[in-house]
């Protein structure tokens, strides 16, 4: 039986890796279709998509409508790239509506593009929470939270509980312990990697990758995305890697059939592969729970 709306924590919190994939189609027939993914949670773009919330919404619906998942929770979680990136934390503060969008849609995280500064990375943090949330504010300088009443109606909804329950449930983990937000830092260019040891030490991150396509671009290589890696890029994904193993949060890195269980040994929890490596990963830490 399920014990969280958030499947992925979920994983985490037994020390199982978990793995992702993207949606087949941005609808609601299309919802419906990925409730039965073999993955364990959904990542839906908009870095380089429309931020089209009428279709996010429709998205979420049928993911409800089609589930439950086999692993007994009401769906997949969903994962958002926001249009908004970390630059600044004035860039953040700027577009925190665009937070306030995807979270009141009912999403269960959401990844941060090119992090480069530790504010932007609070700032990101505290537009997730709701003010009367006070757990880490004081710590790492993180402040109260800044998400507005009135945006839980459809939220609530969607993960199957009243508003109120919604608004104690809707924070981040591992931060709240309770908490069913999964916030992610994509750590992805010379900036961001510079300030990576800061940044993934503000409270309410769990989960970070090096986005190896955008920063073997910042180091000057074109089309670097897959390995093999020249040694610059190597000594980035070390850093980020390090970074994440010193502040126990999920390190987010490819796998593929051939290297899903080095990977997994080397510190990997968040696998971006198919579902064929994703079974290779499972049977190799005992996975019990279904998909």
């Amino acid at each position: 039986m399920a014990t969280r709306i958030n499947r992925v924590l979920e994983l985490l919190e037994q020390g199982q890796p978990v793995y992702y994939t993207g949606p087949k189609e941005r609808s609601y027939e299309g919802g419906k279709a990925d409730a039965q993914t073999w993955a364990d949670y959904i990542n839906y773009d908009f870095e380089h998509n429309p931020f089209d919330m009428v279709v996010l919404r429709e998205y979420l619906r049928g993911l409800v409508d089609g589930g439950p998942t086999r692993s007994g929770h009401r769906s997949p979680a969903v994962v958002v790239t926001l249009p908004v990136t970390g630059t600044s934390e004035m860039a953040i503060r700027a577009n925190s509506w665009q937070i306030a969008h995807v979270l009141s849609a009912g999403v269960h995280g959401i990844l941060l593009c090119h992090a480069e500064e530790p504010g932007a990375v609070r700032a990101f943090v505290e537009s997730t929470r709701y003010a009367f949330q006070t757990a880490g504010v004081g710590e790492g300088g993180l402040g109260p939270g800044r998400m507005g009443n009135g945006g839980q109606g459809y939220a609530s909804r969607i993960w199957g509980l009243s508003p109120r329950d919604y608004m104690h449930r809707a924070d981040p983990w591992p931060l709240n312990s309770q908490g069913e937000l999964f916030l992610g830092l994509k750590i992805e260019n010379k900036r961001a990697l510079a300030n990576v040891e800061e940044s993934l030490k503000v409270p309410g991150i769990a989960f970070a990758e090096w986005g190896p396509g955008d920063m073997g671009l910042s180091l000057g290589f074109v089309d670097r995305h897959d390995p093999p890696y020249p040694p610059e890029m190597e000594q980035a994904r070390a850093r980020v890697l390090a970074a994440c193993k010193a502040n126990n949060i999920a390190f987010l890195n490819q796998v593929r059939p051939p290297d899903v269980t080095q990977m997994i040994e080397e510190g990997v929890r968040v696998g971006a592969g198919g579902q064929e490596a994703a079974e290779i990963g499972r049977r190799h830490t005992g996975r019990t729970i279904p998909w």
